[in-house]
């Protein structure tokens, strides 16, 4: 009887100490709600979502920003969000507290494309580190140059491309981004055109990059069980296209790392990313097999964050260099001062035509490529300016919360760039002509999670574009009577953002240039 007692006892004690701490921490998630930051009105289940502006939700949140400050909070469904609008706010956290604000929040969308192997996505820890190791150490600012003489060769192949076929500009932008980075990190010379390795993983990425929406996994993050639905249902387009989106994932992770595995035991490949990784490997190692596998996810995310960039920047700026054809008249007159009519441009010419990396600036400033980011999680609750901050990840019956750095909203801050809907290079130069400090540098991110690539993607942008002012004229196309067709600029959403095809007419400046002669022009600058 007295064990009994005591059991009884105990478990009184047991479930008294449970009861406390359940109405403790309710009462501190009580305290710690009223000094969320401020943000618009909730509607029970939906919360905002119904104020959100799906096709281009950045434009929603600078508005409330402009409303609330420059730290939001909103729920979209079951999903917490953070909304930094404000460059400084996004430093003080993602880069002077990156130790807490580097990792991801868990995506259920992610899995089901096949992308849960991505370091870009990629929770923090040990396997991340590994990757971003990798990346870094391949692409650091200090090993560039290296690949300069590609780089250069690739923007001559992007000419004869549109030469040939100017209307394919779309298509050949992304075979050029592509054809650079299978080089740079496989050793995987491409055709230059219609590559069949790089059609497959464009085509993958599109619908990746177009169905990741963050509103849409924010539905299926706060309620994964709609996951488990038919995808016949309404509403299911992701259950539909995912099986395609991740059989073209898989492909990208095996197809380019199996070619170069075959060129090192034959011999036959140069030195890149892959190979110079997998050189260092010992297969006597224990931890052999995950590096090798690091080497690997690492290699397919370099191709689909540095394909995605370099095209779409390229996109806005043929766009923005027919809306503007006093700037582009301005970029060819430098280019040909320094340059002359008898070779095409190198990267030797680079310091003396600071207006094209003023240009490359403005480009992604006006039209970011990735508005919203990628999201971040937090590792732990944290204050900042009085306001609390939930942790990132919490357990499995509730998604957590994602903060977003609004990247659209900093490259549209009035204060520093005034009239920032403007096309204007020269807000990047000095009075004397040469650049300014301001590189831009947020549009590749904060902090830990900054792209490692980038220092490779803006020296490809740069190439492409002083060797397309060099020997083409952008301009509006005309309709069968002659008249321009006006422009009237549409976009694709996602998580990233690049303007849809437009009508343009893609012409040589000289007008004895053809084929044969771009060659001959290419034949000499090499």
């Amino acid at each position: 009887m007295l064990d009994l007692l005591t059991g009884v006892h105990g478990l009184e004690v047991v479930l008294a100490v449970v009861a406390i701490s359940l109405a403790l921490r309710t009462y501190f998630a009580k305290q710690n709600s009223d000094k969320l930051p401020p943000g618009p009105p909730l509607l029970p289940i939906l919360g905002s979502a119904l104020a959100v502006d799906i096709s281009a939700p950045w434009l929603t949140y600078k508005a409330w920003g402009s409303q609330y400050g420059d730290v939001v909070y909103t729920r979209l469904f079951g999903q917490d969000n953070i909304i930094i609008n404000s460059e400084q706010v996004a430093r003080d956290l993602l880069e002077h507290r990156s130790q807490n604000y580097s990792d991801r929040p868990e995506i259920a969308t992610n899995e089901l494309f096949g992308i849960d192997y991505t370091t870009a996505f990629m929770r923090y820890g040990s396997r991340w580190r590994l990757q971003r190791k990798i990346v870094h150490q391949s692409f650091r600012q200090d090993a560039i140059p290296h690949f300069q003489p590609m780089q250069v060769t690739k923007s001559y192949d992007l000419l004869l491309n549109l030469m040939e076929d100017p209307s394919d500009y779309h298509e050949h932008f992304e075979a050029h981004s592509g054809s650079i980075i299978m080089s740079a990190v496989y050793s995987y010379d491409a055709a230059r055109r219609h590559d069949h390795m790089i059609e497959r993983a464009t085509m993958g990425l599109d619908i990746i990059l177009k169905e990741m929406r963050p509103e849409v996994a924010a539905i299926f993050s706060a309620y994964p069980f709609l996951l488990r639905l038919p995808s016949w249902l309404p509403g299911m387009r992701l259950k539909r296209i995912s099986p395609l989106a991740k059989q073209l994932s898989l492909e990208n992770l095996e197809n380019p790392f199996a070619y170069t595995e075959r060129g090192l035991a034959t011999g036959s490949i140069s030195p890149c990313m892959v190979a110079e990784h997998l050189a260092e490997l010992d297969d006597s190692y224990d931890n052999f097999a995950w590096q090798k596998k690091a080497i690997k996810e690492s290699a397919a995310t370099a191709f689909g964050a540095g394909t995605e960039t370099t095209a779409s920047v390229l996109l806005n700026f043929t766009l923005l260099m027919i809306l503007h054809p006093d700037i582009q008249q301005k970029a060819q007159k430098l280019v040909d001062s320094v340059v002359g009519p008898k070779r095409l441009p190198t990267f030797h010419d680079r310091p003396s035509l600071p207006y094209i990396d003023a240009i490359i600036r403005e480009c992604m400033r006006w039209r970011p490529v990735f508005p919203l980011a990628i999201m971040h999680a937090t590792v732990e609750s944290d204050i900042y300016q009085g306001y609390y901050i939930p942790k990132g990840v919490r357990a499995s019956s509730h998604p957590g919360v994602h903060v977003h750095s609004q990247h659209r909203a900093m490259c549209h801050n009035e204060d520093k760039y005034p009239n920032p809907s403007e096309f204007n290079p020269d807000r990047f130069l000095n009075a004397d002509g040469t650049l300014t400090d301001d590189t831009v540098s947020f549009v590749w991110g904060f902090g830990r999670r900054i792209c490692p690539g980038r220092h490779l993607a803006e020296a490809s942008i740069w190439s492409a574009m002083v060797c397309m002012l060099a020997v083409f004229n952008f301009s509006r196309a005309k309709d069968e009577t002659g008249k321009e067709i006006e422009i009237e600029p549409h976009w694709h959403g996602g998580l990233t953002v690049r303007p849809k095809s437009f009508p343009c007419s893609i012409t040589p400046r000289n007008a004895d240039m053809d084929i044969t002669a771009l060659q001959h022009l290419i034949g000499v600058s090499v």
